[in-house]
């Protein structure tokens, strides 16, 4: 590989104390730090390393790479920051359109749109990397933190992300992707995978979130996703006011949630901590109570979640404040004005012309085997008038969903 030094250019660049990079000792005209980022991307060739040393960096444009076989790589995610802090032009921070590409050991703030976006590249890595909109929550916040979209092979690992009104870890319409040891906070999606086939999201940290871990599936979208295993995370304190945009997906998300999966299949649950999430520590739902069913224009896309398994999950505390009308009133009817919904919250829509005797034939079913572990059946098909606890539809168990293999380290 070609290695080359960011901010190096005909000219010796050192960093100023305000960390801008400023030029001395050369008669040549000075180079911005911005300048010299943007032509060594628009240069890059593949199999270069592009380095970027300690310091802040501030861009009043968003940074583009359309090169294959690029690394990015600074001195780590608090020690190299590109700031956007006065962008003025582009939707992203960084967008980069390729594939074999990894960024590291960097931080991306208070981008005007999506911080981080790659877009239709296979064999991404995103290591180390902090996005964050430094001011707080606030719908004023771009939408994605770390946004790989429309990938192959994708590793997102070790990265933190903080303050997306969308999500802060974002994979959508993928396949085959690992999500792990990250740290999502203060955003109104932590972590968010959605139509997009074969996930693993293990390790990571999801607190302070409007919602920890989204599973979803939405319509309109060019493939359905389904086969996600979420484990071995820590999932608590979700509780933040939801500041998404009104209209989008995550704005239908309730303050309070920890682990939800809207209308999606074959998802495993399990091995997580999960506590302390006020309105639920899972929720299942069905498109149905998004506010988008009258949004799916396609009779193939499938509105039902479906081969959920639950199973070997520590829960403590949630359920005792939900931030939805219907699952309040349920609370107080069913357990009383101190009591506390089940960790298993369910809003009852199912596809009864896939009843097989009656029955969800059994890849199909909703299954729970979590000790004495107990679910609300919120029943939307009744109005949300006629809730249950009752549990013996759920006490089943299902074949176990393989690994995801990215066929690297």
């Amino acid at each position: 590989m070609r290695k080359r030094t960011a901010l190096l250019a005909t000219s010796v660049l050192i960093l100023a104390s305000c960390g801008q990079a400023t030029e001395t000792d050369t008669p040549e005209a000075e180079v911005s730090a911005e300048q010299t980022l943007m032509t060594q991307l628009i240069d890059a060739q593949p199999g270069d390393v592009i380095e970027i040393p300690e310091g802040t960096y501030n861009f009043n444009r968003g940074l583009s790479l359309t090169v294959d076989g690029v690394t990015i790589r600074g001195a780590g995610m608090d020690k190299t920051v590109l700031s956007f802090t006065d962008q003025i032009a582009g939707a992203e921070g960084l967008l980069v359109t390729a594939s074999d590409f990894t960024i590291e050991d960097l931080a991306i703030e208070d981008a005007k749109g999506d911080a981080l976006k790659v877009n239709e590249g296979e064999n991404i890595t995103i290591r180390r990397i902090r996005t964050e909109w430094t001011n707080g929550p606030s719908q004023e916040n771009g939408a994605y933190g770390i946004y790989p979209v429309q990938t192959t092979n994708v590793l997102v690992e070790g990265n933190v992300a903080i303050g997306a009104s969308d999500a802060g870890v974002y994979v959508g319409q993928s396949r085959d992707v690992i999500v792990r040891n990250n740290r999502a906070e203060y955003n109104v999606a932590g972590i968010e995978i959605e139509n997009t086939v074969g996930a693993d999201v293990y390790d990571n940290v999801a607190t302070n979130n409007t919602g920890g871990i989204l599973v979803f599936n939405m319509p309109e979208l060019q493939q359905e996703g389904r086969v996600t295993r979420v484990y071995d995370n820590q999932v608590f304190s979700n509780n933040t006011g939801n500041f998404g945009h009104p209209g989008t997906p995550v704005a239908s998300v309730p303050a309070g949630t920890g682990i939800i999966v809207n209308s999606n299949d074959d998802v495993e649950i399990f091995n997580n901590e999960i506590s302390d999430n006020k309105t639920g520590n899972i929720i299942i739902s069905s498109l149905f109570t998004t506010g988008y069913a009258e949004s799916s224009t396609s009779e193939s896309f499938d509105p039902y979640p479906e081969g959920i398994f639950i199973y070997g999950n520590a829960f403590t505390g949630g359920g005792q404040d939900p931030d939805t009308p219907e699952l309040a009133l349920a609370r107080v009817m069913l357990f009383g004005q101190d009591g506390r919904l089940p960790d298993v919250i369910w809003d009852g829509f199912f596809d009864e012309s896939k009843h097989v005797d009656g029955e969800m034939p059994a890849a199909l079913r909703i299954c729970i085997d979590n000790g004495d572990v107990g679910i609300l059946n919120a029943n939307g098909p009744s109005g949300f008038t006629e809730p249950s606890t009752e549990m013996s539809p759920f006490a089943c168990t299902l074949e176990k969903l393989p690994a995801i293999d990215l066929g690297r380290s």
